[in-house]
């Protein structure tokens, strides 16, 4: 793996006697289109060219038990780490009963973890590089592991917080080495391929269920346990790592400043947010806190502006169509992820639904999402990426100011059908939007386009939960607050999407860095 995320180098020695194959295929090597990456499942075998296993090993495809068991695990862990970007929003309502958490509070149990999870990306797989991405992969596994114990017996909000901004950093660490262990137990890129889909569907998987999950352990067993469960998932994944082949290491450069600045720059702007809504907009501590990301990010552009080798290459904004993509890929989970905690809310402290009926009302709007993805493909090939980006994004803008006549007596069923544009906008969305991200750079770049579209949806989803969240911070104005954010979140998506109807062409050529 190299230091911008791409996968590549990991295979320099492959079991068997493999070695490391050349062309397209590193376009595999990206995170799903649920976290902005490539829909590894439709890459067709004609872009596998040039890609053949050389040596011996390539006549027998199938991995060995050692790298059997590693891809499940893999496949295991990602699973899990996907599915605590949802579990936790149909349990906060309890959890807030427990210690009398206010809605601000709350917000940060969900933006803790996406947070560092969303800015660990742009160093995970220089980390995974230069320590290997069997060890990365074992001690982001333990992080997490560790950190889902404590957050299950966190005597207070403080402790559950700073538990889940940790666990985010693990699940940073673990999913571009889960990535590289599935690639790395097969020498066949069709066999690579079967293993990456596998991957990319249980991180699909997890997002329709972690609602569903969250809500049956929080009415039957309590809130503690959607973290307890992750126990014996990782105690099983961490044995079965025992039989892990050692990875290769690397020489990725590490870009430490950056990293470090970018960290402060989006953890202030989120704690202003949402100080904003519960302290006031002109407070002095939301002030602070707006001037401090403005300094740190200042800090981070001319860090990354002179650095030999940064994280975030900012010449990549200059292709317009990685830096509309980029917009549109913040935007779409800005009000996805935002209105799932907003919904989460309403559901359970104004229709009074218990935490398991909250997760099955979003059923209808997650199963469209995971159908739709499967039809987004074929339309991209068909018409162009274009055509189902604007589509998917008008879909969920209209979704989402259908939500304005939503009221606390709306019938049941009314409420879910006007939930379900919401999933398919962004199930269409999505996966043209990463084909575009990747088509714009070089190949040698996509592992770095993939790593900034994930790092940019999961702040997305941080600064949603944030701001939106912020807007019903005020129960006794709550339908009001509610309304706001759903306006909020259709500008948002409007504007992204006059971004992407002006500077995307209908079948953008691939690009080269300036």
């Amino acid at each position: 793996m190299n230091r911008n995320g791409d996968l590549r180098d990991e295979g320099a020695a492959l079991p068997g006697g493999g070695t490391e194959e050349t062309g397209d295929f590193h376009r595999l090597a990206s995170p799903p289109a649920h976290l902005g990456g490539t829909p590894a499942s439709r890459q067709p075998a004609a872009d596998l060219k040039g890609s053949a296993a050389s040596g011996p090993a390539a006549a027998d495809n199938r991995p060995g038990l050692g790298l059997r068991s590693t891809v499940l695990v893999a496949c295991l862990a990602f699973f899990v780490i996907t599915l605590d970007t949802t579990v936790v929003n149909v349990a906060l309502p309890s959890i807030g009963q427990q210690w009398d958490g206010q809605v601000s509070a709350l917000q940060w149990v969900v933006t803790a973890y996406t947070l560092l999870f969303a800015a660990l990306l742009l160093s995970a797989g220089a980390i995974s590089d230069r320590i290997g991405a069997s060890r990365a992969f074992t001690i982001g596994l333990s992080v997490f592991t560790l950190m889902s114990a404590l957050c299950g017996l966190a005597p207070n909000l403080t402790v559950l917080i700073a538990a889940r901004a940790i666990q985010g950093a693990g699940a940073a660490v673990m999913m571009p080495a889960s990535l590289a262990l599935v690639r790395q137990a097969y020498d066949s890129p069709a066999q690579r391929a079967r293993g990456i889909a596998l991957w990319t569907a249980g991180g699909g998987v997890a997002v329709a269920a972690g609602p569903v999950v969250g809500g049956a352990l929080t009415t039957g067993l309590g809130w503690r346990w959607i973290f307890f469960v992750n126990l014996p998932v990782g105690v099983f994944a961490l044995v079965g790592m025992l039989r892990a082949p050692r990875s290769p290491r690397g020489r990725s450069p590490m870009d430490p400043a950056g990293q470090v600045t970018a960290v402060i720059a989006l953890a202030a702007l989120v704690f202003a947010v949402i100080t904003g809504g519960s302290g006031g907009w002109t407070s002095p501590t939301t002030i602070g806190g707006f001037l401090l990301a403005v300094l740190a990010g200042t800090a981070f552009l001319l860090v990354e502006s002179r650095q030999s080798d940064p994280a975030v290459p900012l010449t990549l904004f200059r292709i317009p169509s990685v830096a509309v993509c980029t917009s549109a890929g913040l935007a779409l989970n800005f009000g996805y992820y935002g209105l799932v905690f907003v919904f989460t809310i309403f559901f359970q402290e104004h229709r009074g639904a218990s935490a398991l009926t909250a997760g099955l009302m979003f059923i209808p709007m997650t199963a469209f999402t995971t159908l739709v993805n499967l039809l987004a493909g074929k339309l991209t090939n068909r018409y162009g990426p274009r055509l189902p980006l604007i589509l998917g994004q008008v879909i969920q803008t209209a979704g989402i100011l259908g939500l304005l006549l939503v009221r606390q007596d709306t019938p049941t069923p009314v409420l879910l059908a006007l939930l379900v544009p919401l999933g398919i906008g962004g199930g269409l969305a999505i996966p043209p939007l990463t084909s575009v991200m990747l088509e714009s750079v070089p190949h040698e770049r996509a592992g770095l386009a993939s790593g900034v579209l994930s790092a940019a949806r999961q702040f997305g989803g941080a600064i949603g939960v944030a701001l939106l969240g912020a807007l019903i911070a005020d129960s006794a104005h709550f339908m009001t607050g509610m309304r706001i954010s759903l306006v909020v979140g259709a500008a948002v998506l409007v504007v992204t999407t006059l971004g992407v109807a002006l500077f995307l062409p209908a079948n953008p050529p691939a690009s080269r860095l300036p």
